[in-house]
């Protein structure tokens, strides 16, 4: 008998030694304590030791999370590039919107508020939107099916704005999804818990299910077919991957995921208005992509959280350097940094660091990883 190698405890981190274990979503031991550390810090500490303030914030930023994993998808997994998020995030917030609304208000309702359902609806309705667009993707890709996914954007728009009874009308708005589990309203305090805390859960406790989901997709067949349609869908189409298919199926859970983002996103923020389903969002969820890292499923939630809470920190920054004005309408004002950080990090990260956040995290393992030798 040939007696097994001792297992290694300390030294460096574990290195793959089978196919299996390199297919495996955390395969190696650092990989698992790191994300059971991640997620302990999130659950526990996050929630009770920052205020409600910063708490709304996360929230924000881990549903757009979704919205970011699901744009990840359809363009970083499989290489159609799309300008219709915010279309698809639409969909979802007003179906999520429509059912769990007030029955005889001004707007439709019919208040089927059980979070479940409307979630589900509006990650669904989403859905169907994208199969029935996705076509296009077969005939068009670059440069033509951006501005195809561009004018989605613009449709939407006019759509919204003059379907009253479903959007209350621009300017108007209606009230968000109400997010009622159980019979208790996630977004009230409670005597345990506030309203922040419960919805700051809520979307951590979302966020790991659909990242779950999309990181098993993308190691399965049908993310080695993703990817095979992104690098090059001719030589795909050759070896017997359908084309078509997998198209109108990246399309299809990109915005099933978009729907139920924009649900979740207007929930934790209360209030829904057809004109902030404009260009500028779905540029913020592009930039997501490219600075948390395109074809990262870990880059989609940092740039998510890094986007989100870039607004806030150029709030400070006032404070810090007196020729940046705090009034909205200056030019250097701290409203129209972010504006001006959006392009100039998406710019710096294609020419500098084209995998994002996530490339540089690549790095900083790497180097640990090898160090003290340089290769």
């Amino acid at each position: 008998m040939t007696a097994k190698p001792s297992r290694q405890l300390w030294g460096r981190p574990e290195l793959y030694t089978s196919y299996g274990q390199n297919l495996r979503m955390l395969n190696t031991r650092p990989k698992q304590l790191a994300v059971v550390a991640m997620v302990l810090l999130a659950a526990t500490y996050v929630p009770f030791g920052l205020p409600d303030e910063w708490l709304h914030l996360f929230a924000t930023g881990l549903a757009a999370a979704i919205g970011a994993i699901g744009l990840n998808i359809v363009t970083g997994y499989a290489g159609q590039v799309s300008l219709g998020h915010a279309f698809f995030l639409a969909i979802g917030a007003y179906t999520a919107s429509a059912l769990s609304g007030e029955p005889g208000r001004r707007t439709i309702g019919f208040g089927i508020t059980f979070l479940p359902l409307w979630l589900l609806a509006a990650g669904v309705v989403a859905g169907l939107a994208g199969v029935i667009v996705a076509p296009l993707a077969t005939r068009l890709r670059g440069l033509y099916l951006a501005i195809v996914t561009l004018g989605l954007v613009f449709l939407g728009l006019h759509i919204f704005k003059e379907w009253r009874s479903l959007t209350g009308g621009p300017g108007v708005g209606r009230q968000g999804p109400v997010p009622e589990l159980f019979g208790q309203r996630l977004d009230r305090n409670g005597e345990l818990l506030t309203g922040d805390q419960k919805m700051y859960l809520l979307t951590l406790v979302l966020l790991i299910i659909f990242a779950v989901f999309a990181r098993n997709l993308v190691r399965s067949k049908v993310g080695r077919a993703f990817a095979a349609v992104r690098d090059r869908d001719i030589a795909a189409d050759v070896i017997g991957v359908s084309v078509t298919r997998y198209k109108v199926l990246a399309f299809g859970i990109s915005s099933f995921y978009a729907g139920c983002a924009g649900a979740l996103l207007y929930a934790v923020l209360g209030r829904v208005e057809p004109d902030s389903f404009n260009l500028l969002l779905s540029i913020q969820f592009v930039a997501m992509v490219l600075i948390g890292g395109a074809g990262t499923i870990s880059g989609s939630i940092m740039g998510a959280l890094f986007i989100t809470t870039l607004p806030r920190l150029t709030q400070e920054l006032p404070t810090v350097l007196p020729f940046i004005s705090s009034d909205v309408t200056a030019p250097l004002g701290a409203a129209n940094l972010a504006i001006i950080f959006y392009g100039l990090m998406i710019i710096l990260f294609l020419i500098f660091e084209p995998r994002g956040l996530f490339g540089i995290w690549i790095r900083i393992r790497n180097y640990f990883k090898a160090w003290p030798f340089s290769y």
